[in-house]
């Protein structure tokens, strides 16, 4: 499945996509659209159709809360369809509790919200075991990390101890505590922020815990024109308050499972192996992306196809999406830093010199 509209969320919120003149049956694809590869199947096209409805409907709605952002807005739309997780690193004002409440409200789902801080203990993350006196045994209290959607506010502030009862969660989508396993609700996406600039009082993230996030992504200021749309739409109410589910949580659980069905070439897998395994080699490097690296970045493209209404992976797809996936997994030698290296560098270099498959 083709599409010269190759975004939904590039577009304004309510505008419609332009309808594309019928082609003759013999006309070959334009230039720009790579060829379908040999692969791909019904079920391929039908989960690039259904996630791109989905994308627009949910890409429309969010809009209605958020100016502009539309890249961020797809990302985080990929990281759902992908089942991972999305830390957003900007500082305070850019609007990322709202964008997390709005795309959890657009699908219908649970919503929660942990602010760190240093005094934050792990039970207030999982919930705890208690005794009630009334029936005399032990009873589970569910914290908020049983949620659809879970905003960590500022995750750097909560210390190591706090942080690491995430990683069951983010991971296994289940908590233990004791002997008791619990299962956490479907779809269940983590969204953690912390803010780059203050340094006191944080605790840095181990590589645990940041290998366990599929993105890393910015929101950024808004452009003059965005910030003005902002202040105009909202001077008299919030209009996240009145925003409407247009789809619900079992429809994502179900995209979840189609999106993976979307054909990857063997060019376009070695592509993304090579990609990955490049970064453990680059001089820059002292340690390289692990292998769950390569799953998010095959999960992730995947993901992407899928909303951009195709049923396979191009390499423009996976070059999106090297420096969300692969930045914040990977590490700089001192000497790099002292000289003024950043990762976003380096995975540039890493994809300039590898080859780009030529789709056939």
């Amino acid at each position: 499945m083709s599409s010269t509209d190759p975004s939904p969320f590039m577009r304004p919120a309510g505008q419609a996509a332009p309808v594309a003149p019928a082609a003759p049956a013999a006309a070959a694809a334009p230039p720009s659209i790579p060829a379908r590869p040999q692969g791909v199947n019904a079920d391929s096209t039908a989960a690039a159709r259904a996630a791109a409805e989905f994308g627009r409907r949910v890409g429309e709605n969010v809009g209605r809360a958020i100016v502009g952002k539309h890249d961020v807005v797809e990302l985080l739309l990929v990281a759902l369809l992908a089942d991972g997780h999305v830390l957003l690193e900007d500082v305070p004002g850019v609007g990322k509790t709202t964008l997390a409440r709005a795309v959890a409200a657009s699908i219908e789902g649970r919503f929660s919200r942990i602010q760190c801080t240093p005094d934050l203990l792990p039970s207030d993350v999982t919930g705890l075991n208690y005794f009630n006196q009334k029936d005399q045994e032990f009873r589970f209290r569910s914290g908020p990390v049983f949620t659809n959607f879970l905003l960590a506010d500022e995750i750097n502030r909560a210390t190591p101890r706090t942080q690491s009862a995430l990683l069951q969660a983010m991971q296994e989508r289940q908590v233990t505590l004791e002997t008791e396993t619990h299962s956490l609700p479907l779809p269940f996406l983590v969204l953690a922020t912390q803010n780059p600039i203050e340094l006191e009082g944080t605790f840095p993230l181990p590589e645990a815990q940041m290998d366990r996030f599929l993105l890393r992504l910015k929101l950024g200021y808004p452009a003059l024109e965005e910030e003005d749309e902002m202040l105009t739409r909202f001077e008299r109410a919030d209009p996240l308050h009145g925003l409407a589910g247009v789809a619900s949580t079992s429809d994502v659980a179900a995209l979840q499972q189609q999106v993976r069905t979307i054909h990857v070439s063997d060019d376009v897998r070695r592509y993304i192996l090579e990609l990955v395994r490049a970064t453990r080699t680059a001089p820059a490097v002292s340690l390289g992306a692990s292998p769950r690296g390569s799953l998010a970045l095959y999960r992730a493209a995947q993901a992407l196809a899928a909303l951009r209404g195709r049923d396979f992976v191009i390499p423009s797809d996976v070059q999106h999406l090297t420096a969300p996936v692969l930045v914040h997994r990977i590490h700089l030698s001192p000497q790099m830093r002292l000289r003024g290296r950043t990762a976003e560098q380096v995975v540039a270099d890493v994809v300039a010199g590898i080859p780009v498959p030529v789709t056939r």
